[in-house]
């Protein structure tokens, strides 16, 4: 018998890292979950309120997690979630690239810290694939053959 794992069972770093495998090659959702994990508000409460869903490969058993957004406006109106006007925001912006909801920037922007507004400005260039531009090559060179610039606006480094 096969037992699905359970989000509220696992190490934070665990659900981070699951969640980070599920969203990778999509820059968006990558922005959305390296968003959150770097905030360290939201991650273990989406998980206690049931909004984190895990998958265990049945050859090898890597996990793989994805947040259910679709529920999150539920679990809100429920008082599930609740949050600081300036972690909210965080939350809005992580929506929009991960579920393509819009988000009204100027109101996320008067309520962050210079850290929060890092975290997003990090998440927006992500999001732009920033991390993969090059510079642009000379004549002749083929495409891609400029060098990688690296993101516009790095991920601080984690505590």
């Amino acid at each position: 018998m096969s037992v699905e794992p359970i989000a509220a069972d696992l190490d934070l770093d665990e659900v981070e890292a699951a969640l980070l495998r599920a969203a990778v090659g999509d820059y968006a959702a990558e922005a959305a979950v390296l968003l959150l994990a770097n905030d360290g508000y939201w991650p273990a409460r989406l998980r206690a309120a049931g909004l984190v869903t895990i998958e265990a490969e049945p050859v090898g058993g890597q996990m793989w997690a994805r947040i259910e957004w679709p529920e999150l406006d539920f679990a809100l109106a429920q008082g599930r979630l609740h949050g600081s006007q300036e972690e909210m925001a965080v939350l809005r912006v992580a929506v929009s690239l991960a579920d393509g909801r819009p988000v009204d920037l100027a109101d996320v922007a008067v309520v962050l810290d210079r850290r929060a507004l890092e975290l997003v400005l990090a998440a927006l260039a992500h999001a732009a694939g920033s991390q993969d531009h090059r510079d642009a090559s000379p004549a002749g060179a083929g495409a891609g053959a400029g060098v990688r610039l690296g993101p516009l606006i790095a991920w601080p480094v984690r505590d």
